[in-house]
């Protein structure tokens, strides 16, 4: 007897070698089985006589005790059955590479040589580890035992861990000497402990060279990234999913979007919340509906809140009428305003607000949910945003609630927080046990790496030079809560299996008509000037009240109100003046009648505080001067976020009248010359009119886009342009052309050529998109609206996919508000083929324009006033406008020539650029029919795949790899897959995609995988025989070690971060190499 040191250059393995020859008999019991521990011992191996196997434990056999298996004695099975293809030092990358060729071999040794059986049950072998070798050339034998040896390279001293003491003892002699030959003949011919599992071992070594399809890999690299977050959220109850599933709206809905309800669900279950940022025209309100439908089923009480102007979007679907095309559903929900939030008393349709049950919802949907994105600073106030917080959600039952919004985040990252406050119940540490110990510190972290991003060269700021700039736990954040998916993203990976399409986009047409068709107003950067010189000191009285004494009055009365001080009120009220010079230029680019009507009423306000200062010089009693802005002078976007100026009301006694008459004066002179100007452009005069209405003629006469449609969508910023070009053009169109038309302004009311049994703007939108609005045949009107003349009103919420023309008669300063316009008729599914753009711009240089809007700009005045040390609710829509001038013409630049999807504006980030959850649903559903599959295979597996045509621009002939790094995956890493990570790699050894961003390289690999069911032929006998069925694998090598090092370039970078980080410091070595890594799928690209 004698012992061997495995951890020794002589080994157990080394020991077998000189003991092995051609008339050996080798038998053995262990855990494990590798194909690696025969490749070390394969030249012995080959000419043995026989060799037998057992497996220690249960392995490739299904248990038959009645109780189910505890967990871990699951997971220990599955993996002595994937260790087959390697376990622990084995799984190297190198290893993993020449898996194929080595598993070809071993498949053909153990058909010739090999019997493996297994232990039926748990504990029933307490053998130990045991390696038997009868030499017939000798009649010796030798038995070599242990504990935990398995037939693996470690367990035959040929890989070592320094952390394991493993002695192996050596008996050797006459077959009678050695006892342990008995006991596994023994065990060997008792078929009540032992099971054959020959055929299952072969199964799975072949397995390892198999040709494999695209589609298995694909999924199988989905099963080893997102198993257990797939396993750990939150259970659907399968007896409703399976009833949602027969019903109308389940019917309607494309793969893309029962994907979002799914996975809405399990977030809804386990998280109490979810975000569908699907982007614009992807269908949100359906799939919101379907998962209403789920918890309806369950009996749970829902609430809906919805922008006023999208409510009929809501309650069309809770009638008994035929004009509810889900009327067989029967929804049950209740639906109210978010401007309801803000009332105590009255009713919002049939619900009493007075004693409505706010605390007895199980769930609230919120629609356009970025309206809660700004959290108001003053917490006494009964603000929309806490009333829902305090009395919907904290209060009462535990409310779920599902958020819809195309653009949860602006122009913070920090506004997504403040909408994740609402669902976790304002608590910071919500996610503690995900490892997120503070919402609040990830997010204001993620805001300030995104400051310092976007204050990058052009050339530098990219999306992935910013998702690398992260750490992973924003990742998880918006992973956790969020389902975000982009028009091209669909286009790409849902509509290339002869399903419905999106219509081509023609590039948009841009145009620069003159204001006035005669040629005698001054231009507008003459006329820019003359605004910019407004100083409006009717709308900003309190700078005037200089004296301390007064002063004082009016800190005791307004200091509370939205600051803390004076000089905050003040600069307030200054920031006002400045929106409404910019709002005058929007005016004027709108359209010269609007822009009159404005000069007009702020002519009148300025005349009548001139009245008032001279009664008050008369000896007529004061007046407190309370400034109402005019509403036509803002836009919709700013009325939403002026303070209530209302509440400011002056004593004039207290200003400082001598100046404020001067100024007034200036201003009525200005005012009074512009008036001047613009009143004598009547339509007949107005270039820009003039020029619509020749737009509008070819398009009925020709129908240039798609053969017979004659409908427009005419979009307008400003109620009062609308109502002009409706007034202006409606009646000829209906003389001219037998053409009906309508004007939709929500509050501004509705109006229609076409005689309707009702004139609302729901019933206009659908005889002007009948198909898409499904009009009943039965309705009384069944002739058809072709134009329609709208604000921004239904520039959200609404499908018109029936108009193939959109026209935007003034550009909006913000270019999400250009592309939601589109979103109404670029939708997926749309009858016509073709769609186009066509947007009215000013009649200037695109750089002069610009530095009119900066020099208009650099007035405003705005103050950070939040106790909490967030931008203000002015200064948050302006910030990033006023500070980079050349980011917004970039913006432009790119509208004038392309038509852009949300993730698409230059300088932006979309959460759509992060969103993964849409593989771990497609995984979901793909494990319900082929789990065992994935379960049972092993790591390394490869597939050869084309890159479809659709495709070649964007992906170039390369691999991508899955690796698996074998240590403990960091917290501060930017990769949010980590431990994995996923990477292209072109065939020139360039690393195109980075692991700080594996959502790209898994839509690569989505999209050149996807449909393939079969291995392509062609594809694979040319790699067989390139790489000499896997026993050349050089070039591959070379690629995977291109990814390897930039994997090492990316931890080395946040094991730097982390000696900054206020954090726990990473102490494990920042060194990694080559074998550090496993190979866990890679797919060839041809």
């Amino acid at each position: 007897m004698d012992f061997i040191d495995n951890n020794s250059a002589h080994g157990l393995g080394e020991a077998l070698r000189d003991v092995l020859d051609a008339n050996s008999r080798m038998s053995i019991i262990a855990s494990y089985f590798t194909i690696f521990g025969y490749k070390k011992l394969r030249d012995r191996l080959q000419g043995i006589q026989d060799f037998r196997f057992i497996f220690d434990e249960p392995t490739f056999i299904k248990q038959m005790n009645r109780e189910k298996e505890p967990r871990e004695f699951v997971l220990s099975q599955r993996a002595r059955e994937h260790g087959i293809g390697g376990v622990g030092l084995e799984l190297t990358l190198r290893n993993g590479l020449d898996q194929r060729a080595s598993a070809d071999e071993c498949a053909d040794w153990i058909a010739r040589k090999a019997k493996f059986k297994t232990s039926k049950a748990a504990g029933n072998l307490q053998t130990g580890s045991m390696f038997l070798v009868s030499n017939g050339s000798s009649e010796a034998t030798h038995a070599f035992t242990g504990q935990n040896i398995g037939f693996t390279m470690e367990g035959l001293g040929y890989e070592h861990n320094p952390n394991v003491f493993a002695p192996i003892t050596h008996f050797a002699g006459s077959p009678n000497e050695i006892p342990q030959t008995s006991i596994f003949n023994m065990l060997w011919n008792n078929d009540s402990m032992l099971q054959d599992v020959t055929e299952e071992v072969l199964q799975q070594v072949r397995t390892l060279y198999r040709e494999n399809s695209p589609e298995f890999i694909y999924f199988l690299t989905l099963y080893n990234i997102f198993r257990d977050r797939v396993e750990d959220e939150g259970d659907i109850d399968t007896k409703h999913t399976a009833e949602i599933q027969d019903t109308a709206v389940w019917s309607r809905l494309y793969d893309f979007q029962k994907d979002a309800v799914v996975g809405a669900i399990r977030k809804l279950e386990r998280y109490k919340g979810c975000i569908i940022a699907d982007s614009v025209g992807l269908g949100k309100t359906f799939e919101a509906l379907a998962v209403i439908k789920y918890y309806q089923e369950l009996n749970d009480r829902v609430l809906v809140l919805t922008p006023k102007r999208l409510r009929e979007n809501w309650t069309m679907y809770l009638g008994n009428d035929e004009r509810n095309i889900l009327v067989d559903d029967r929804f049950s929900y209740d639906v109210l305003n978010h401007t309801d939030l803000s009332r105590r008393h009255g009713k919002s349709g049939d619900i009493n607000l007075e004693t409505l049950r706010w605390d007895n919802y199980g769930l609230v949907v919120i629609d356009e949910s970025h309206n809660f994105r700004n959290r108001p600073t003053d917490t006494t106030t009964d603000s929309r945003y806490y009333r829902l917080l305090n009395d919907v959600i904290k209060k009462g039952r535990r409310t779920k609630v599902l958020m819809l919004s195309a653009t949860p985040v602006n122009n913070r990252l920090l506004d997504l927080r403040n909408q994740l406050d609402i669902i976790t119940e304002d608590d910071d540490t919500y996610l503690r046990d995900d490892g997120i110990p503070s919402i609040n510190t990830v997010t204001r972290t993620a805001q300030q790496r995104f400051k310092e991003w976007s204050e990058l060269p052009d050339a530098e700021r990219t999306t992935q030079s910013f998702v690398e700039s992260l750490n992973g736990d924003y990742f998880k954040l918006l992973d956790i809560f969020t389902i975000a998916r982009g028009r091209k993203h669909i286009a790409k990976y849902y509509t290339g299996q002869g399903g419905d399409q999106f219509p081509e986009r023609l590039k948009p047409i841009s145009l620069h008509t003159t204001i006035d068709a005669e040629g005698q107003l001054p231009s507008i950067k003459e006329l820019n000037n003359l605004i910019a010189q407004l100083a409006f000191p009717q709308y900003q009285l309190l700078q005037y009240v200089t004296d301390p004494v007064r002063r004082r009055k009016y800190q005791e009365l307004f200091g509370d109100t939205w600051g803390t001080n004076m000089e905050a009120q003040t600069n307030r009220t200054q920031a006002i003046a400045g929106l409404m010079r910019v709002n005058l230029l929007k005016r004027l680019e709108s359209s010269v009648h609007s822009f009159n009507l404005s000069i007009e009423r702020i002519l009148e306000n300025a005349r009548k505080l001139m009245d008032d200062l001279n009664a008050l010089d008369a000896g007529r009693p004061p007046v407190n001067y309370a400034p109402v802005i005019p509403q036509d002078v803002v836009s919709e976007d700013d009325a939403d976020e002026l303070p209530a100026t209302d509440k400011v009301t002056v004593d004039i006694r207290d200003v400082d009248r001598l100046k404020l008459r001067a100024e007034l004066n200036e201003d009525i002179t200005i005012l009074q010359k512009l008036h001047n100007y613009v009143q004598a452009i009547t339509p007949e005069r107005d270039q820009k009119l003039i020029k619509l209405a020749d737009l509008i003629r070819t398009k009925i006469e020709q129908t240039p886009y798609n053969p017979g449609n004659k409908k427009i969508l005419i979009f307008s910023a400003f109620a009062d342009t609308a109502k002009y070009l409706y007034t202006s053009l409606a009646d000829g169109l209906k003389h001219d052309f037998g053409i009906d038309s309508a004007l939709i302004t929500g509050a501004g009311g509705t109006q229609s050529t076409l005689k309707l049994t009702r004139t609302s703007f729901d019933n206009a939108l659908a005889h002007f998109s009948p198909k898409s609005k499904e009009l009943p045949k039965s309705d009384p009107v069944q002739n058809e609206i072709d134009i329609v003349f709208a604000t921004d009103c239904i520039s959200e919420g609404q499908n018109l996919q029936d108009c193939d023309c959109l026209i935007n008669y003034d550009i909006h300063w913000n270019p999400v508000r250009i592309i939601q316009r589109f979103g109404r008729i670029d939708r997926l599914g749309s009858t016509n083929t073709r769609i186009q753009l066509i947007n009215f711009w000013p009649d200037i240089e695109l750089d002069e324009y610009i530095q009119l809007e900066g020099r208009v700009r650099s007035r405003m005045t705005m103050l950070d006033v939040s106790a909490s040390g967030d931008e203000n609710v002015l200064e948050g829509k302006r910030n990033s406008e006023m500070n980079d001038l050349q980011y917004r013409k970039r913006q432009l630049q790119q509208l004038q020539q392309e038509v852009l999807d949300l993730e698409d504006i230059s300088g932006n980030i979309s959460i759509t650029d992060f969103a993964l959850d849409d593989f771990k649903v497609e995984l979901n559903r793909y494990m319900q029919q082929h789990g065992t599959q994935l379960e049972n295979a092993p790591m390394g597996i490869h597939t050869v795949a084309k890159i479809p045509e659709a495709l070649r621009d964007e992906i170039e002939p390369g691999v991508i790899f899955c690796l698996k790094y074998k240590g403990a995956a960091e917290r501060t890493t930017s990769n949010p897959i980590a431990p994995y990570a996923i990477m292209l790699v072109n065939a020139q050894g360039e690393v195109k995609t980075t692991p700080a961003y594996p959502k790209m390289a898994l839509d690569y690999m989505r999209g050149v995988c996807a449909g393939e069911h079969e291995p392509i032929e062609q594809l694979y006998r040319q790699f067989n025989r390139d790489t000499c069925d896997g026993r050349d694998m050089r070039v591959c090598t070379k690629l995977l070690e291109a990814a390897v090092s930039t994997l090492n370039g990316t931890h080395e970078r946040n094991a730097i971060d982390d000696l900054f980080s206020l954090g726990e410091v990473n102490v494990e070595s920042s060194e990694r190499g080559f074998d550090d890594y496993t190979l866990v799928t890679f797919v060839v690209l041809k």
